[in-house]
């Protein structure tokens, strides 16, 4: 276990000055208990000032050159890895994360700066000649320009990773940012803000804390804003989208993967990735695989042999390296969780395994012959839930997928590559993986959701797309 440093406060960095504040916001240690940090809870006129202070750089960034931020790219990610093991002991305590993962998603980030630095010097502009009547003989150049101001919102899961995923290519695309964190892990995002306040020109990155419901309405509405970056739920994205106006929206949203599997799949790795798509950071990832919808005739295979490789997970001391899992984010999350697997039970789900809670501590859990109408099938979950459901064929796999809501990601399971590309073009989410549990990686593929998982596709060059804006200049 690592030694317990002295409780840390983090302000607020507007302008390039720390800005500190009466009220504050405690931070939970889901390692050893208590609080570890707190942060300051930003009033409504110092969101304001955040705004003013980016929306102030605007024009000086957007003289800055490619090279100039590639170099800024650069310079972020060596400092992020210089602070691994402070970054690293951040994130499991705020976010419950097993040590190895936090030191993980440390490297993430500064690859996914790095990574900006490569995709902004790879965009080019256009040379255009006019081809329909009238129009003969005229030429344009099509440059890209920054799209200006971008507001990041930040989730809980992986909150220094995807802040990156958000921050890097706004600013390599030459834009300022305001940056809002979760609530719950926002220590990890000031370290961040503190390094690439380091970098940049003050005012470039300015970064506020606070509840979403005091100063979330003040950013997401504010005429400076240009674009929106958001990771979050469903219902934290659409109220975003009503409040933000006409602005660009970059968001990835909640999921709800279903992972199909067929007879002629290997049932062995399909399982392996099953138990992992579902108890990766128990759970809560918007990527997990929330749902297993197995043909019935390999249903209970598939099930005994799930049940074997959950067993493998190693829950413990999150300072341990072997240490697998570790506690949901919340009480109330754990009793979301708990909601959704007595819900399930009640309509006549079979519990194989787990299912008991001890406050933020939930077991890892595995359900078989899950009715279709039980709202874990249609609900994101965010917990270490492997729920298992029968089908028939590929026709009720479709539609049982295709149903509700969410249509973030989705998996295939199986040997025939007619049936695994023809799946692939009729299941209703952003990304199909064959043969493995979604997952995001670094970036360098676009992800995101359909239906009310999202809008727009992230990734580094797609991302530092959504940041940029086009112009043509007719000669």
């Amino acid at each position: 276990m690592a030694t317990k440093t002295a409780q840390r406060k983090e302000r607020l960095l507007v302008g390039g000055e720390w800005v500190d504040s009466e009220s504050t916001l405690p931070v939970t240690d889901l390692a050893d208990g208590g609080h570890f940090a707190e942060v300051v809870a930003a009033s409504p006129e110092q969101a304001n000032d955040a705004l003013a202070a980016a929306h102030e750089m605007k024009e000086t960034l957007r003289q800055t050159t490619v090279v100039e931020r590639a170099e800024w790219m650069f310079e972020i990610a060596d400092k992020l890895e210089a602070r691994e093991e402070e970054l690293a002991e951040v994130i499991v305590r705020e976010a419950g994360k097993p040590i190895s993962s936090a030191r993980g998603e440390v490297g993430s980030a500064a690859e996914r700066f790095r990574r900006a630095a490569e995709e902004i010097r790879q965009i080019k502009g256009q040379y255009r000649e006019g081809t329909t009547a009238g129009h003969e003989g005229w030429e344009a150049i099509v440059k890209h320009e920054p799209i200006g101001t971008v507001l990041c919102i930040t989730p809980y899961n992986y909150p220094l990773a995807t802040t990156a995923l958000q921050v890097a290519p706004a600013l390599a695309a030459g834009n300022s940012v305001v940056l809002k964190p979760a609530t719950k892990t926002p220590v990890s995002g000031a370290i961040l803000a503190e390094v690439v306040n380091e970098v940049v020109p003050d005012g470039t990155l300015n970064f506020v804390t606070g509840k979403g419901s005091e100063i979330g309405d003040v950013l997401a509405g504010d005429d400076r804003i240009n674009a929106v970056a958001m990771t979050g739920s469903s219902g934290a994205g659409k109220h975003v989208a009503k409040e933000s106006g006409m602005v660009n929206l970059h968001m990835e949203l909640g999921g709800n993967a279903p992972a199909i599997v067929f007879p002629d799949a290997d049932i062995d790795e399909a399982a392996a990735a099953a138990a992992k798509g579902s108890l990766k950071y128990a759970g809560q990832r918007c990527s997990a695989v929330s749902r297993v919808l197995a043909h019935e005739d390999v249903h209970d295979e598939l099930v005994a042999n799930i049940e074997e490789k959950m067993g493998d997970w190693v829950k413990g001391d999150l300072f341990e390296e072997d240490t697998d899992l570790g506690p949901l984010i919340s009480e109330d999350q754990a009793d979301w969780v708990e909601e959704l697997v007595d819900d399930a039970i009640e309509k006549g789900a079979t519990l194989v395994a787990g299912g008991e809670r001890d406050g933020r501590d939930f077991e890892p859990t595995l359900l078989a012959d899950v009715p279709h109408d039980a709202r874990i099938v249609h609900e994101e979950q965010f917990g270490p839930v492997c729920a298992v459901t029968k089908v028939a064929d590929e026709d009720e796999a479709v539609e049982l997928a295709n149903e509700g809501d969410l249509a973030l990601d989705a998996a295939v399971f199986t040997a025939d590559y007619d049936r695994a590309m023809n799946l692939a073009d009729v299941i209703d989410a952003g990304a199909v993986r064959i043969n493995g549990a979604p997952s995001h990686g670094l970036g360098d593929i676009p992800f995101g959701g359909n239906k009310d998982s999202g809008i727009g596709r992230e990734g580094i060059d797609a991302s530092i797309h959504a940041f940029l804006r086009k112009k043509s200049i007719v000669l």
